[in-house]
Parts: structure tokens; C-alpha cells; sequence
């Protein structure tokens, strides 16, 4: 018997709680049960003022916004905003319900180049957020995979500034080498040169 969906429940009115609508398995749900984010307040709170001012956006729903953007492969903030409009597991996890109005897709920018920019604090929630995913057991430290490519660049050799990085990103150098040469040794290809340190 051939049926026809009816176009009602697109007016239908319902009593529900925006928890009731996404799925208990939905990646987000994960994110949200496995990570505290409050820590970034104590991080920004020095990028803020206390007693004048209008209210701001919060922070952690900025840092959230950008979590969904590279999470789900969103290209732009602009789409990432648009997403977050209609798709509902995002709002949840922004704590934003039906009524209230997303920030403008501006709003990231404008407070990175305002209050975030030459600061050290997206490398600080980074490291906090892979160390809480290694204490959890999300990431095994003892691979790492690297993927780079070659981007020749038009840089001034006679000006520059020497700043400290992490050693954590370079410690797995020497094991990976081998394990590249130890894949090209089994499909018979050449060893590459170790470089020495």
C-alpha cells in the first residue's frame, strides 16, 4: 500500500528537553563525559575584565566551536556556525537551547586577535587536553605518527627569534625512523639515512 508522509509534524508543537534528543552514543555526549573543560577559565581569566565591560561570549563555548570545527572536519567558522544552528548533539554540547542565538561566525576572530593572539594559551589547552586523553587511555604515547609536507618558504635567513618548544614533539623521531626503515627493508626498498642529532 503506497503511504504519504504528512507534512504536520513539521508544525507540531512538543515538550522536550534537548537531552532527550541526542543520541546517548553520540561522539559529543563522549567528549562532554570525558573531558572538563572549566579549566580554561582559569587560563583566560587575565584576558578579561572583571567589573566593566559587556558580558562576553564564554569562553569555553569558544574553545568548544573550534573543538567541533576539527572534530567533525567543518571547513570554515562560518560553516561550523551554520552547523551549529541546525544540528542539535552541537548545541547540547555548546549548552545553547533552541531559543538562544549562536555567536556570529566573526565572533572567534575578533576575539583571537583581541584577547588570544601572541599568548601561549591554545598550546596550554592542548597539552591539557592530550594529557587528560592519555590519563584516560584515548592516546598511546609510546607511537606517534607524523605527517609533514614539504612547503618551501619565501623567509628572510637574517631575521628570526629563537623560542623554545616542547620536547614531547620530537622525542619519537629516532623510533619512528626506524620503523620507516624497518617497513622499507619488507617491501624491498632502499634504507633511508638516519640523520644524526
Amino acid at each position: 500500500m503506497l503511504s504519504k508522509q504528512s507534512m504536520e509534524g513539521r508544525y507540531q508543537v512538543s515538550m522536550l528537553a534537548l537531552d532527550q534528543m541526542v543520541p546517548k552514543d553520540h561522539l559529543v555526549r563522549k567528549i562532554e563525559k570525558a573531558m572538563d573543560f572549566t579549566f580554561i577559565y582559569e587560563l583566560v581569566e587575565d584576558k578579561y575584565s572583571t567589573d566593566n565591560g559587556r558580558p562576553s561570549i564564554d569562553p569555553v563555548v569558544l574553545i568548544k566551536m573550534v573543538f567541533i570545527q576539527y572534530i567533525f572536519g567543518i571547513r570554515s567558522m562560518r560553516q561550523t556556525i551554520r552547523e551549529i544552528e541546525t544540528n542539535v548533539a552541537y548545541r547540547w554540547f555548546l549548552g545553547f537551547d533552541f531559543d538562544q542565538s549562536i555567536p556570529h561566525f566573526s565572533t572567534f576572530g575578533k576575539n583571537y586577535n583581541r584577547r588570544f593572539k601572541d599568548t601561549e594559551i591554545f598550546e596550554r589547552i592542548f597539552y591539557h587536553i592530550l594529557k587528560e586523553a592519555m590519563k584516560k587511555g584515548f592516546v598511546d604515547p609510546s607511537v606517534a605518527f607524523i605527517d609533514s609536507t614539504h612547503v618551501k618558504a619565501n623567509a628572510n635567513k637574517k631575521k628570526f627569534t629563537k623560542e623554545i618548544v616542547n620536547v614531547e614533539t620530537r622525542c619519537y623521531q629516532e623510533q619512528l625512523d626506524q620503523e620507516v626503515n624497518e617497513d622499507r627493508v619488507t617491501h624491498g626498498k632502499k634504507l633511508f639515512p638516519l640523520k644524526q642529532r
